[in-house]
């Protein structure tokens, strides 16, 4: 997959979490911070990264670097994802699934902000496994890197699209007017 240029997107960054880490020394204590960032622009890029640093703001800023690296585009139907899916990645198991115009985000933790970055409107999600934020974020990323778009499962099963997925028209037509 190619790798998406980040300079050429309007990404907004968004610190989920901060974790502070103490190491004891005989000089004392050494505290050092990492932070847990997401980048996306609202239109179908989103990314996830880790800073570690001795100060949240270079640890913040070491994230939305990682993140910016990580990009991935995401494909949206209608303001929803094109199919269901239950990821499992790690001890976190992360289950999406497309929701009706006007459901907004049914999700909560990161995940919520993720899908808020991606650009997704309508959708229900599910954390079952782990509740640790880095966790369930990394889960969410490989979920939304799994989707498929509905053109490339009608062309690889030599199908039309109609065929595959009816209730895409009548989405179509109800976003289209008004």
């Amino acid at each position: 997959m190619a790798r998406i240029n980040p300079d050429t997107l309007n990404l907004e960054t968004r610190p989920i979490r901060t974790n502070k880490c103490q190491k004891t020394t005989k000089g004392g204590r050494t505290l050092s911070w990492s932070a847990l960032v997401i980048v996306g622009d609202r239109n179908g890029h989103v990314g996830c990264g880790i800073g570690k640093a001795r100060a949240i703001p270079d640890a913040i800023r070491k994230g939305e670097e990682a993140a910016k690296k990580n990009l991935i585009a995401v494909p949206i139907v209608g303001g929803t994802i094109p199919h269901e899916l239950v990821v499992t990645e790690g001890a976190a198991e992360v289950m999406l699934k497309p929701a009706s115009p006007g459901t907004g985000i049914v999700a909560g933790s990161s995940m919520r902000t993720i899908l808020e970055l991606a650009g997704i409107h309508d959708v229900l999600g599910k954390s079952l496994g782990s509740s640790n934020a880095a966790n369930i974020a990394w889960a969410t990323m490989k979920a939304l890197r799994q989707l498929k778009r509905i053109e490339d499962v009608a062309h690889l099963r030599a199908k039309p699209v109609e065929e595959l997925t009816p209730w895409v028209r009548k989405l179509q037509e109800t976003t289209h007017v008004g």
